[in-house]
């Protein structure tokens, strides 16, 4: 897809974020056209140097963005971010509650100077008794039930990503898209405000709705009881081939049971039914999990997609970088990770515009290697530039969610 026709081109986005919730809020604008501005400490976002399962953080949300770095304790790098926010149509970040308000960086400070400025907080709490508290993804996880639903009882297990942060930045992002379509009436901008505790809340949801419905509180994911009858990880042949299995509708059941020979269970009318299936899952699944390990994966996928019915071998996060759909389809990115030059494939966003995926614009960047661009955009002479960008002390702490 060209540049030009992607939906928020010509929209100019200021980040100060670190991690991934603020990050993700950024990386979606950014895909989907906007030119977003990276504001990272002198010597670089700390994000870029952790290690473990935090390695991936930086590669993995900061495409599609320049990168400037700014000292915000000095009156020269304040400056410059107060002259960017003024000139921007969204700020997106997530420093502690008030840190922006003392450094005059706050909504209630630059919207005099900028009405249509469209202020994104990304935040671990909305307004309320939790508000100031420090928040990580697991942290709300655990305290918004997550964890306690995806582990076994008695052992919370936090999600196998960071989908608490992903998705807080989602609806970072739903709400700035709103705030721009207000804008295009009002002519004003306004604040939007994401968390990660509301947004564990918004994803348990559906299991508070089930105690209110039942009278029964849900029940961790792997000691549950199915919606569905068949809806389950099953061995294979080979050893180590695990396959998901879904079959969630009579009519699917009735062309399950009829491509693998179980006519004796079609036929029997204690199972005609999902709810009657589903009460005698203990018959039923032996039959199938028997059936499947005398087959391999690969036959059952054969059969079970030329079926149509839902199935998924288990895979690892590094076999998709060789999944024929991604890699066939443009669902994965050629990038640069910084500092060591190493390229790898990313996935995209999962959007489709007029049939395109959006494009890769500009390489995950070097920490502050379009600064002195993007300070001449904003009419900064080479000696002001010089002088604002000048190398300062790395290591200061950073007051952050």
């Amino acid at each position: 897809m060209d540049a030009d026709h992607l939906p928020l081109t010509g929209i100019r986005v200021i980040e100060f974020t670190h991690m991934v919730m603020g990050p993700s809020v950024g990386v979606i604008l950014a895909d989907l056209g906007a030119d977003v501005i990276r504001v990272e400490p002198p010597g670089g976002d700390r994000t870029r140097r952790l290690l473990g399962s935090g390695a991936g953080y930086f590669p993995m949300f900061n495409r599609n963005k320049r990168s400037i770095c700014l000292d915000l304790k000095s009156e020269a790098g304040l400056a410059a971010a107060r002259a960017l926010c003024v000139g921007a149509d969204i700020m997106v970040e997530n420093f502690r509650p008030g840190t922006l308000d003392r450094l005059g960086l706050g909504y209630a400070a630059l919207k005099g100077a900028n009405p249509r400025l469209i202020h994104c907080a990304a935040k671990g709490f909305l307004k309320g008794p939790y508000e100031n508290r420090t928040a990580l993804d697991e942290v709300t996880q655990m305290m918004g039930g997550l964890a306690y639903m995806t582990g076994p009882p008695g052992r919370p297990l936090r999600a196998g990503a960071s989908v608490i942060d992903i998705t807080g930045g989602m609806f970072g992002v739903i709400g700035v898209l709103a705030a721009l379509e207000r804008r295009h009436r009002t002519g004003i901008g306004g604040e939007v405000k994401c968390a990660l505790y509301e947004t564990t809340a918004f994803l348990v949801g559906q299991h508070m709705a089930q105690m209110a419905v039942t009278g029964h509180a849900a029940q961790p994911m792997p000691v549950r009881i199915s919606a569905w009858a068949i809806y389950d990880v099953f061995e294979t042949a080979r050893e180590g081939e695990q396959l998901f299995v879904g079959v969630v509708s009579d009519a699917q059941w009735q062309t399950f049971c009829s491509a693998f020979g179980l006519a004796a269970l079609l036929g029997d009318p204690a199972y005609a039914t999902n709810n009657q299936r589903v009460r005698a899952r203990d018959a039923i699944l032996p039959q199938v999990r028997a059936l499947f390990a005398a087959m391999t994966r690969e036959d059952l996928v054969a059969r079970l997609e030329s079926l149509g019915l839902p199935f998924a071998p288990i895979a690892r996060p590094d076999d998709l970088f060789d999944d024929p759909h991604l890699t066939q389809s443009g669902g994965l990115m050629d990038v640069t990770i910084p500092d060591g030059g190493a390229t790898t494939r990313l996935p995209g966003l999962p959007i489709e515009f007029d049939g395109r995926r959006a494009p890769l614009r500009r390489d995950i960047p070097e920490a502050g290697a379009d600064g002195a661009a993007i300070l001449r955009e904003i009419g900064m002479d080479d000696v002001t530039i010089a002088a604002t960008l000048s190398p300062q002390p790395d290591g200061r702490r950073e007051d952050r969610r």
